[in-house]
C-alpha cells in the first residue's frame, strides 16, 4: 500500500486520482499540494483527501506519506523531485521529466544519490494495446524494427501555462513529442542509442512563441528511424496513432479517434465525453474506461508492483532524461535546419551496435529482395546475386 502526496490539482492530477483511488484501490492519497487555496481545497474535497497545502515542501514532507506523485507544470518538476529525494520519498513524475536534458540529468542524479524509488509517468507506453504490441515486437514478430512512427494531435492543451514557453519549456514537441519519442524507443529498443535528430517546427495557427506543430526524425545507432508528428492545430478530438515496420511485419495502432463506442445524439449526453472531444452533439466516441485506455491504471500498477519488489519500473527517470535529451536535439535542429547530434552524457544501453540492413538470404548465391504470389498462383522472387550485385527474377511453380 502506497501513502501518497499528490502535487498538482489540474487535469493530469484528476486522471492520476481516478487511477489511484478508483476500483477499490489499496493505495491512498493523504495529502495534496497546490498553488491556490480554493483550487487545492476543492481537489481535496472532490477526492476525499484528508490534508491539503499550498506549500509544496510541506506537503512533500508529510510524515505519513511515503510516495510523491508530481503532476505540476513542467518548470516545477525539478524542484519538487529534488525535495522529494531529500525527504527520502519515492517519487513519480509526469511527462516530460523536465524542460531540458540538463534539468532531467540533475533530477536523475538526485534520486539515484538519495537511493529512492523513481518512476517516469509516461502513460502512453502503458496503454493495453501498446504493451501487447511492444511484447510482440520483443518476441520477434516483426523481425528487425526499421521504422516506428507515433502521432499525437489535438486542438491544444488544457491549462494556460502550457502555452507559455517560459513555463512549459516549449510547445507541442515538449508537450506531446515526449510521448511519441518514448513510444518509438520502446518499439525500436530502449538499449539502442539515439544518434541524431532532424526536426521541422512551426507556429501555424496560434499567436505564441513556441511551436504548435512539428515533425521529427530520430536516427538510432542500429539504423532504425523513429518519426513523430505532433500538433496543437488538429480539429475533431485527439488523434493518437502508432505504426511499426520491421523486416518481417507491421503493426498499426489507433488509440483514440475511434474508441469502439459510437453514439449519435442531437441533444448531447449531458456532460464530459472524452479527453479533447470538441463537442457534445452529433456522432460521439465516448470511452468505457478512460484511465485504463490511456495507460494510467496499468502504469501505476506496474510502478507500485516494482516498488514492492525492490525493482526498477519499466519507465524510470533515466528514460525521461533520454527523452529530454532527444527533445533538445530536435529543438536545435528546428533552428539549424540540419541533423543535430543527441547529446547523452549518461548512456546505459548497448554500444557499438551495427547498423545492419537485415538482409534475407535466399540461398548460397542470392539475397532475397521480394517474394510475391502471381494471379496464376505461381510465386515470383526478385533476387540479388551476392557476388555480381546483379538483380534477377525467377518464377517458381
Amino acid at each position: 500500500m502506497r501513502k501518497i502526496t499528490m502535487l498538482g490539482t489540474g487535469f493530469i492530477s484528476d486522471f492520476y486520482a481516478m487511477s489511484l483511488l478508483g476500483q477499490r484501490s489499496r493505495d491512498t492519497i493523504l495529502n495534496v499540494g497546490g498553488h491556490t487555496e480554493a483550487g487545492t481545497q476543492a481537489f481535496a474535497a472532490k477526492w476525499g483527501i484528508p490534508r491539503w497545502s499550498t506549500n509544496l515542501a510541506e506537503a512533500i514532507n508529510d510524515p505519513e506519506t511515503d510516495t510523491v506523485v508530481i503532476g505540476l507544470p513542467n518548470y516545477l518538476h525539478k524542484e519538487a523531485a529534488l525535495w522529494a529525494a531529500q525527504a527520502g520519498k519515492a517519487v513519480l513524475c509526469t511527462k516530460p521529466l523536465a524542460i531540458s536534458g540538463a534539468e532531467a540529468r540533475a533530477m536523475l542524479e538526485a534520486v539515484e544519490k538519495a537511493g529512492v524509488f523513481h518512476g517516469y509517468l509516461e502513460d502512453l507506453v502503458y496503454t493495453p494495446k501498446t504493451l501487447k504490441a511492444v511484447q510482440a515486437v520483443k518476441n520477434g514478430a516483426l523481425g528487425k524494427v526499421l521504422w516506428a512512427r507515433s502521432r499525437e494531435a489535438h486542438p491544444g492543451p488544457h491549462s494556460d501555462w502550457f502555452w507559455n514557453k517560459e513555463l512549459s519549456g516549449g510547445g507541442a514537441i515538449v508537450d506531446m513529442g515526449c510521448h511519441c519519442i518514448e513510444i518509438n524507443r520502446n518499439f525500436i529498443g530502449k538499449d539502442i542509442r539515439p544518434v541524431e535528430a532532424m526536426c521541422w517546427a512551426g507556429t501555424q495557427v496560434h499567436p505564441i512563441e513556441a511551436e504548435d506543430s512539428a515533425v521529427g526524425l530520430v536516427r538510432y545507432e542500429n539504423g532504425a528511424i523513429g518519426q513523430f508528428e505532433v500538433s496543437w492545430t488538429f480539429r475533431g478530438g485527439m488523434d493518437l496513432r502508432d505504426e511499426v515496420t520491421g523486416t518481417q511485419g507491421t503493426i498499426w495502432l489507433n488509440h483514440w479517434l475511434r474508441t469502439g463506442f459510437e453514439m449519435f445524439t442531437a441533444v448531447g449526453q449531458g456532460g464530459y465525453v472524452a479527453e479533447k472531444a470538441e463537442g457534445e452533439t452529433g456522432w460521439l466516441f465516448p470511452v468505457g474506461d478512460e484511465p485504463g485506455s490511456l495507460g494510467y491504471t496499468p502504469m501505476f500498477a506496474e510502478m507500485f508492483d516494482a516498488a514492492e519488489r525492490g525493482a526498477l519500473p519499466m519507465e524510470t527517470f533515466y528514460d525521461g532524461y533520454v527523452v529530454n535529451s532527444i527533445i533538445d536535439a530536435c529543438y536545435k535542429s528546428a533552428q539549424s535546419k540540419k541533423w543535430e547530434p543527441v547529446q547523452l552524457d549518461i548512456w546505459r544501453g548497448a554500444t557499438g551496435v551495427s547498423a545492419s540492413v537485415g538482409q534475407v538470404e535466399y540461398d548460397a548465391q542470392y539475397w532475397l529482395m521480394k517474394s510475391e504470389v502471381m494471379p496464376d498462383g505461381k510465386t515470383k522472387v526478385i533476387l540479388k546475386d551476392k557476388q555480381t550485385g546483379q538483380f534477377v527474377q525467377k518464377v517458381n511453380p
